[in-house]
């Protein structure tokens, strides 16, 4: 999950390999590209402090604050003549990469990332600035060979890449089941198969997996596929809620143009406010969104149960970012980070404080 140094133990090879890896989201979509698109920008409208606001994001239904807000124009409203010029990404490392590069400001982007680029830059690049959904996750089975947790012993289960959100959670959830697995190689009493998300559902369908554990909408291709949900990470987490997107910002964005970036969070507070006070709306302009940037919509068999399994919210859900944290540095991938300063949530606070919301918790996190 973090880009802090692999244990002095691993060989050179295998820390060269995996520091890349390690800095994977749980991306599911295209590689990057730049999209100027402007509607919603009035001839009249006044500008912020800058003319642009370049915002990075996921076609992922995880990121649906983003792709429901650019196209139904609630982010821009909220900008005025600032224009967003949105870039999508199909992974973590090239977001990050993008961010530190300054190619974009404000990005959406999941827990392992945005410790990698709080980690590796020594806390001066980036900050966590909100929330932006929970939820999301299944362990998908073969229920012809699998039909109880304990069936799991022997079988080959896939995670989206090595050290990512999914596989840190597979594999602290394998060590309290008592099963040992070498956290670099995936084998064990389980074998752990690292496989993009975009090609996990073929592998299931020819057998190469017994299963995965996986973001939606891969889940939900799974079961579409004769899959079976055996457990949904959300019930091993408090209140059964636990961050999968966060929002993040360049420091040096944040600090020259803190108008810009308390805008698109109160874009974001409205969108997540209009995407659960219209969640069949949403889900449609979702799906057109991702229709429009993959060139092709979600079936309904896939889109239903993924979009019911997401929760969109503003609250980061800090605790459960350090608690992710720790499961990795349990599972042998990193040494424990410093993570003080990570988040500056005293714009969001600010924006919920004044739409009459309660406001959300930094878990002793924050700039100090």
């Amino acid at each position: 999950m973090s880009a802090v140094r692999p244990r002095i133990a691993l060989r050179t090879l295998a820390v060269t390999a995996a520091l890349p890896l390690l800095l994977t989201a749980c991306g599911y979509g295209s590689d990057a590209t730049d999209d100027d698109k402007q509607s919603g920008v009035a001839a009249d409208a006044e500008k912020l402090s800058t003319d642009d606001v370049k915002i990075g994001y996921f076609p992922n239904l995880t990121h649906a604050t983003a792709l429901v807000g650019v196209q139904e124009g609630l982010l821009q409203k909220e900008l005025g003549g600032t224009t967003i010029k949105p870039s999508t990404f199909n992974a973590g490392p090239s977001e990050i990469e993008a961010l530190n590069g300054g190619s974009i400001d404000i990005g959406w982007i999941g827990p392992s990332p945005a410790i990698n680029g709080f980690t590796k830059s020594n806390g001066k690049n980036l900050r966590i600035i909100s929330g932006s959904a929970s939820g999301g996750v299944k362990l998908v089975v073969n229920p012809d060979t699998i039909k109880s947790v304990d069936d799991l012993k022997g079988k080959k289960i896939a995670t989206p890449q090595l050290g990512n959100t999914q596989d840190v959670a597979f594999l602290n959830w394998a060590a309290e089941q008592g099963w040992k697995i070498d956290p670099q190689s995936g084998k064990g009493d389980v074998s752990v198969v690292r496989t993009d998300n975009k090609v996990t559902p073929d592998a299931y369908k020819s057998g190469s997996i017994d299963g995965a554990w996986v973001p939606e909408p891969t889940a939900s291709k799974l079961v579409a596929e004769g899959g079976k949900v055996l457990l949904d990470e959300s019930t091993l987490w408090p209140d059964k809620k636990f961050v999968i997107t966060n929002i993040i910002v360049r420091q040096q964005f944040l600090k020259e143009h803190p108008d810009v970036v308390e805008a698109v969070l109160r874009g974001a507070v409205k969108t997540n406010a209009w995407i659960n006070a219209n969640p069949d709306k949403a889900k449609a302009s979702a799906n057109e969104a991702l229709a429009k940037l993959s060139g092709k919509a979600l079936p309904a068999d896939v889109l239903d149960p993924a979009w019911k399994s997401i929760t969109f919210l503003d609250d980061p859900l800090a605790a459960t970012l350090n608690t992710g944290a720790e499961h990795a540095v349990k599972a042998g991938l990193l040494e424990k980070p410093d993570l003080q300063g990570i988040y500056d949530l005293a714009p969001l606070n600010k924006i919920l404080k004044a739409e009459g919301k309660d406001e959300v918790d930094e878990a002793g996190l924050g700039v100090k």
